[in-house]
């Protein structure tokens, strides 16, 4: 998978902050903070991934770059999406990625519920 993306339901464009922890992440928006759960025992090189990526402070000030109002938003291009970064690029924002290399799919039967 060239990409990957972290799924949140939100409904605006915003900047955020990323508090990595354990087993979940915090994503502190302009409008209250939003909590993701992990499931390092399904996909255990993405949660590590992601826990990396955050830790290291690659998503802040990462946009969200496609909403769907009601269903999704997606966020997490590090490459094109940093509204902080001089390679910001809301038109090819989704496009990047890190500089780690790509991981293969980890795929499970966990339901995705409404958050």
């Amino acid at each position: 998978m060239r990409k990957i993306y972290l799924i949140f339901v939100f409904i605006i464009f915003v900047n955020f902050k990323l508090m990595a922890m354990e087993n979940k992440i915090l994503i502190k928006l302009e409008y209250g903070v939003v909590e993701i759960e992990l499931f390092i025992d399904h996909a255990p090189k993405h949660v590590e991934r992601i826990l990396t990526l955050s830790k290291n402070k690659e998503y802040d000030g990462v946009v969200f770059h496609r909403v769907i109002d009601g269903f999704m938003a997606q966020t997490g291009d590090v490459q094109f999406g940093n509204s902080e970064s001089k390679d910001f690029d809301l038109r090819r924002a989704g496009m990047g990625g890190s500089d780690l290399p790509d991981l293969k799919q980890e795929f499970n039967d966990i339901p995705h519920e409404r958050g």
